[in-house]
């Protein structure tokens, strides 16, 4: 199969007067073909006139033969309908005869006429057309022939007749992104909506309020060929709602749902009150707005006053709950509090002020010991480090070391063998802060055996010992 060529046919009618000639068509370069025009009465075609050839009766002329003409075109379609014209499509004929092919030629029969004009006058090598000035409610029969050198081919012919009617689109709403959740503008500001919707020809757009027809003093409504606008100067808290676009076309209709909310600052607290008074605070208590401006309150702002100084100042903002206290309040003052609500617009115009003043009172202070029992920390003596055995050399001094602990200080004895070597020069005992140190100056071997210390107070004794060997280091 070849691929597909197309081409378009300009055509008021397949009607011709018999009193007027045929209008000769004429190719255009992208392949389009003007149609013969009508004036109401149906006339077949002229055709037209032979190539010149020998002379021969009319009569007598030979059909040529089946191999010598194309056969018909495949696949007849209509491949679109609008209000003034048709395209049709179809593929070349499985057999191109003999002496090839040289076009197609299209042809329209009116609904109830006889006569089939042709669209093309000559033959066009496409495979697609578009007839076109079509009148609207025309009913036409669909034809094309296969034209080789040596006539026309049989054609090909739509089952049903091709109806010129109006092509109805049906009505559709395009809701902007942001206008799919809730719109919210603040009293006074402007509200401008373009909702944008399609359909063809143009459809009847309509705007309602709430179920109800708009207030056009206070609304105003443009409807163009593609969209429409609602506008909205000076927003109140009454053009609150849900606005309802209807767009309707033909018995079809498409509708879409905006809801707009209007806010605006909400009423200050119904009621506050001063709940109780004690050292440095103050509780307080108040109820809701009546009036929350349309949107949800976001929190309450406490602020206090000092009776001397008159000042506001802020102690709590976006505070939820409805009762609070206030600490840190100086003592000797009195204090005036207020409460404003909040929401989206901001803080609400006024504040609810207490009626009464909080009197922070001077209070007596009086010291109050508590009662101390001392703790008795006396203690029987406890070596929490014993002396260690130890091996020293001859003529280098050594050290023996151990920990007590007593309450009151114990009494240090240091002894050898059992016996008391204090006052021995050769010996020097230190006790410092419960560590127990016997220095022994150039031992000797004589020096050796058994040390022992004797922690001794009030409440009892303890000792350790150790054994000390002075040798002199092994010769090799």
């Amino acid at each position: 199969m070849r691929g597909k060529a197309t081409g378009e046919a300009l055509a008021c009618g397949p009607e011709e007067t018999a009193s007027e000639s045929t209008d000769v068509p004429t190719t255009e370069p992208s392949g389009e073909v003007a149609a013969p025009k009508s004036t109401g009465e149906e006339q077949a075609p002229k055709p037209q006139e032979p190539a010149p050839q020998a002379p021969a009766p009319a009569a007598s002329k030979p059909a040529p033969p089946s191999e010598d003409v194309p056969s018909a075109p495949l696949l007849l379609a209509v491949e679109d309908v609008s209000d003034g014209s048709v395209t049709v499509s179809w593929e070349p004929p499985e057999r191109l005869g003999k002496l090839g092919l040289q076009g197609y030629v299209l042809e329209l029969r009116r609904q109830g006429a006889l006569e089939w004009v042709p669209v093309n006058s000559r033959p066009m090598m496409v495979t697609q057309q578009t007839v076109r000035n079509l009148a609207l409610g025309d009913k036409f029969f669909i034809r094309v022939a296969a034209v080789s050198s040596a006539g026309a081919g049989p054609p090909a012919v739509l089952d049903q007749p091709v109806h010129i009617q109006r092509i109805i689109e049906a009505p559709k709403i395009r809701v902007p992104r942001h206008l799919r959740q809730t719109y919210v503008r603040q009293v006074g500001e402007m509200i401008n909506l373009q909702i944008p919707f399609q359909g063809n020809p143009k459809p009847q757009a309509s705007w309602t309020h709430n179920g109800h027809a708009l207030d056009s003093q206070r609304v105003s409504v443009r409807t163009g060929d593609q969209d429409s606008i609602l506008f909205i100067r000076s927003a109140q808290r009454s053009d609150s709602g849900c606005y309802e676009l209807t767009v309707q076309l033909e018995g079809l209709e498409a509708k879409a749902a905006i809801d707009i909310l209007v806010i605006d600052k909400p009423g200050s607290p119904s009621s506050i009150r001063l709940l109780d008074v004690w050292g440095c605070n103050a509780a307080l208590e108040w109820t809701p707005p009546q009036d929350t401006g349309n949107t949800e309150i976001l929190g309450y702002t406490v602020q206090k006053a000092d009776k001397k100084t008159g000042q506001w100042f802020t102690v709590l903002e976006r505070y939820h709950p409805t009762t609070c206290t206030i600490s840190d309040l100086i003592v000797g003052n009195s204090y005036s509090f207020r409460v404003f609500s909040e929401n989206r617009c901001g803080l609400s115009a006024s504040a609810a002020v207490t009626k009464e003043l909080a009197h922070i009172q001077k209070t007596d202070i009086v010291a109050k010991p508590k009662s101390f029992v001392e703790r008795d920390f006396s203690e029987a003596p406890s070596f929490t480090q014993p002396l260690a055995d130890h091996t020293s050399t001859p003529g280098y001094s050594t050290q023996l070391f151990c920990s007590v602990r007593a309450s009151p200080k114990p009494r240090i004895i240091w002894m050898k063998n059992k016996m008391d070597i204090q006052g021995d020069p050769k010996y020097r005992a230190l006790s410092e802060q419960g560590v127990c140190t016997l220095e022994i100056r150039k031992p000797s071997p004589f020096d050796s055996g058994v040390y022992t210390c004797k922690a001794i107070n009030v409440l009892g004794e303890a000792s350790v010992d150790c054994r000390l060997e002075v040798k002199a280091s092994a010769t090799h």
